[in-house]
């Protein structure tokens, strides 16, 4: 009787998730009761309307910044990437907080908030006559009155303040909802797998309305309105979120993941000397009811980046910063093998950062007419969009099914290898990209435009080509980027595993800033005319786009050369099950010796 009640005890303790996930209170909870597709529905559809806030203020600022506040080419993209640039950066500290203090549901909520009142002050800025330069109809902006320090002041403070909230809620949202899914669970692992991808599909179909919709407004109606509405829809995803709540599934924050990684790296130095012992079981390593308690998981000792392992030395002292765990040093091990990934990534983030830059830029120089109708510069940004969704959809329904009979790989593909075919799109982005520009300004060269800077009479749709291909380039590269770096980190770095994903976009946008900055100054060097120039008509960005192709496939080199060394994380699932069936019978046999029915229980686990 009492081994039966023993085994309903384990029944009924599988019916709380496995992977330690709390409700707010810090109370185990029931997986039938949260988490799964009902909280992730909340997170999507918070991405929808906040997507549309953002890239409804990024996708036509560098036209703003032109147009309104009357600054340069070279000027308003680079301020553009650069504010782009801390965009993504400042997931890290955002991740630092979630996962050292806060926790990420109440950082993303603090962020949040810090977000919005950044919104509201942007969505001013653009409103009132008294913070921006006086209207001017000149095509030569060098001509008109530039902004005051008050304006740059308040647009720009505006614009970084919203800036620091994305940092809060960038790594945490999509983390938020990939915790909704048990990884010991394999039905919910299984959903898994397909989270990541219509994460993406809700991140584009909001972009593609800021896109469309905003972008038009802000270009035929008016600033005012055209920043009002993705404040007003970032108001609304922050309540969509809240209604969610009662369904979330938390981890706990687990110290801050810097901390633990400098404590290896110390503690490895100070013994670099000390031989390390062929058999790893000699490592100090905690035992497995620490890690039962807290709900976390331990890690066997890899020979990897085998000079960490000194910090698993026992030598006397016991001190954090001189002595670390085995799964500790493993956990520094996995955050330090993505380096060189996300290294690598930056350059077609670079790449990115084009397309609400000098690609827009180029379509102000062309016929924009569709019959009575204009089209914004910015919304071809929209073909990215759609590129994507159906790439996306396509990869997820066809691409995958097909390769899994082939590679028995559950994804299909490796990680990895879906982000190397996003990698070579891009080199075949900007050789269409360079060959475009050299067609455009051949005509314009045809047809006189070249001093003027006027009107070249082609179509604006001779850019799509550039536009759609960067959409099936994410719907591969940018996918599989958020997903690798969230899989391969440490269960207690998820958050700071998913910034790494923003930081390669942030980089590449400071990286595009270096660029265009330094071409342009090289190339007006001895007299030259330069490569980047106020008037597109008089510039040669098909050299400078043919330049990032050759960069492009020099960065393909590089990212083959990465991926040969890199080494995948070991799935825990299956090795975390095996131990705590490995626990739940040592403590058994310890408190019930002797019992004949130990092989009933085990067996009803």
């Amino acid at each position: 009787m009492e081994g039966e009640e023993s085994g309903q005890r384990r029944v009924d303790e599988y019916e709380y998730t496995q992977d330690g996930t709390v409700d707010l209170k810090g109370n185990p909870v029931l997986r039938s009761k949260r988490g799964g597709w009902t909280a992730c529905s909340f997170v999507v559809l918070y991405e929808v309307f906040e997507r549309m806030a953002y890239y409804g203020i990024s996708a036509n600022l560098i036209l703003y910044l032109t147009r309104k506040l009357h600054q340069g080419t070279v000027t308003s993209a680079n301020n553009v990437t650069n504010w782009v640039g801390t965009i993504w950066i400042t997931p890290i500290l955002g991740a630092y907080v979630a996962d050292a203090h806060l926790g990420r549901y109440w950082t993303f909520l603090i962020s949040s908030l810090i977000y919005l009142s950044g919104m509201s002050v942007l969505t001013l800025a653009v409103s009132l006559p008294s913070l921006k330069p006086p209207p001017c109809q000149d095509p030569h902006v060098e001509n008109c009155k530039k902004a005051s320090t008050l304006h740059l002041a308040v647009f720009y403070g505006a614009l970084y303040t919203l800036a620091i909230g994305t940092g809060g809620t960038k790594p945490n949202i999509s983390t938020i909802g990939a915790d909704q899914f048990d990884d010991f669970d394999p039905k919910e692992k299984n959903h898994k797998l397909s989270f990541f991808n219509w994460w993406m599909f809700s991140i584009f179909f909001g972009t593609l309305f800021a896109n469309t919709v905003l972008v038009y407004i802000q270009d035929n109606v008016g600033w005012a309105l055209g920043y009002g509405l993705p404040t007003l829809g970032l108001l609304i995803s922050i309540l969509i979120f809240l209604v969610g709540t009662p369904f979330y599934r938390h981890k706990v924050p687990s110290g801050s993941p810097f901390t633990r990684m400098a404590k290896v790296l110390v503690a490895a130095l100070r013994k670099w000397r000390v031989t390390l012992p062929s058999d790893p079981k000699e490592l100090y390593e905690l035992n497995l009811e620490e890690y039962a308690k807290k709900g976390n998981f331990r890690i066997d000792s890899t020979p990897t980046l085998r000079f960490l392992n000194k910090a698993a030395l026992k030598r006397g002292s016991t001190s954090p910063w001189m002595l670390c765990s085995v799964t500790q040093v493993e956990e520094t091990k996995q955050m330090l093998r993505m380096i060189p990934i996300l290294v690598a990534t930056f350059i077609p983030s670079t790449m990115i950062a084009q397309v609400n830059t000098l690609f827009v830029k180029q379509g102000t120089t062309l016929n924009r007419s569709l019959g009575s109708f204009k089209i914004p510069p910015a919304s071809l940004a929209g073909f990215v969009t759609l590129s994507m969704l159906v790439s996306v959809v396509l990869y997820d329904r066809f691409f995958v099914r097909i390769t899994q009979r082939v590679t028995k790989n559950p994804r299909g593909i490796t990680l990895l290898q879906r982000m190397g075919i996003g990698m070579v799109f891009h080199v075949f982005i900007m050789v269409v990209a360079s060959l475009t520009e050299r067609y455009r300004l051949h005509l314009a060269k045809q047809h006189g435009v070249v001093e003027s800077g006027g009107q070249v009479p082609i179509t604006i749709l001779v850019l799509l080509p550039q536009f759609v291909l960067m959409g099936t380039a994410d719907a591969f590269l940018e996918v599989a980027k958020i997903e690798f770096f969230y899989d391969q980190a440490p269960e207690n770095m998820k958050s700071l595993g998913t910034s790494f994903a923003m930081t390669t976009l942030g980089m590449g946008n400071f990286i595009s800033s270096f660029l265009l900055s330094t071409v342009s100054h090289i190339t007006k060097k001895h007299g030259h005319k330069g490569w980047i120039l106020n008037n597109l008509n008089a510039s040669h960005l098909d050299y400078y786009y043919a330049f990032f192709a050759v960069l492009n496939v020099f960065n393909v080199i590089f990212f083959l050369f990465m991926t040969k060394m890199y080494v995948y994380k070991a799935e825990i699932s299956d090795s975390i099950k095996v131990l705590t069936e490995e626990l739940r019978e040592t403590t058994y046999k310890a408190s019930n010796k002797g019992d004949s029915r130990k092989g009933q229980i085990t067996s009803e686990l």
